[in-house]
């Protein structure tokens, strides 16, 4: 089976057969990070593997270079972490948080599409929607083949050069912060609050409804072209405070058919590793 859109409902996910997908649990909590392998370990969904934003999704030995708070993986080591969790060309893959995807799941869902794979979906409204929908959880660790992956980065989905965001008039920079964190009221994980100049803010919990699930792709597509305007999609480029929920945005993006955008991976974290960078308030 294939997945044909970059967001899956909790029936669909049920009626697929565990060996035509990978299902991937991305929960974090970014408060108490001990307690997200737990949470997965007392209740998954059925077959789901674990993988960690920080340890899995993002290489803290980085942070010195100015990529941000979560700096991108090398490509090998993601290629590793895919090869230990056992996804394989031509296997579907279901990413699912408990935060609508905005936490981890989006992230992992981008990831993918850096590498070129496609055949990939979060699941609309997280793992609430699946219990919501009365369907059952299995507890401990799943396990699943390992097999061995090499994967490249396609460099035209993403950016790391600072200058990029900076210095090309035909982009438009979306931030994908809490309005007052954009507008630098308050900053409580960087050294500086702020936005990069030029910037726009389209906060990422803007993308959901009421029931934590994303809005339609019709709403979703007006309110994007509200703040993109005649800006083409594949000139817009998504940031935020560290290159995880920026994720978000492009994920919404897509699902309101406005395609090509792309990401600023260090994002607020790693624009404001260099105090000579301008920083814009209000």
């Amino acid at each position: 089976m294939t997945l044909r859109t970059p967001l899956i409902d909790a029936a669909a996910l049920r009626a697929m057969s565990p060996s035509d997908v990978l299902i991937v649990d991305c929960r974090i909590d970014l408060s108490d990070r001990s307690k997200s392998e737990r949470a997965y370990l007392d209740g998954h969904i059925p077959g789901a593997v674990y993988v960690s934003l920080e340890d899995d999704l993002s290489d803290l030995s980085r942070i010195g270079e100015g990529l941000g708070r979560h700096p991108l993986p090398m490509e090998q080591a993601f290629s590793a972490v895919l090869s230990r969790i056992g996804w394989k060309p031509g296997l579907s893959m279901v990413c699912y948080d408990s935060a609508g995807g905005s936490l981890a799941a989006a992230r992992l869902w981008w990831m993918m599409r850096l590498v070129g794979v496609h055949d990939v979906a979060v699941l609309d409204g997280g793992i609430q929607a699946w219990e919501a929908a009365g369907y059952p959880l299995e507890s401990g660790k799943v396990e699943r083949g390992a097999t061995t992956v090499s994967l490249s980065y396609d460099a035209r989905t993403f950016t790391t050069q600072h200058s990029d965001v900076s210095e090309r008039p035909d982009q438009l920079l979306v931030d994908a912060r809490a309005a007052p964190r954009y507008r630098g009221d308050v900053e409580p994980l960087d050294r500086v609050g702020g936005h990069v100049p030029g910037a726009l803010n389209r906060p990422f919990a803007d993308n959901l409804d009421d029931q934590g699930r994303f809005k339609s792709p019709a709403r979703l597509r007006e309110e994007f072209q509200a703040v993109i305007g005649t800006t083409q999609p594949d000139h817009v480029v998504h940031m935020c405070g560290s290159g995880v929920t920026a994720c978000h945005n492009l994920l919404a993006m897509e699902v309101a058919g406005l395609h090509g955008s792309r990401l600023y991976a260090p994002s607020w974290s790693g624009w404001v590793s260099d105090p000579a960078r301008p920083v814009a308030k209000g």
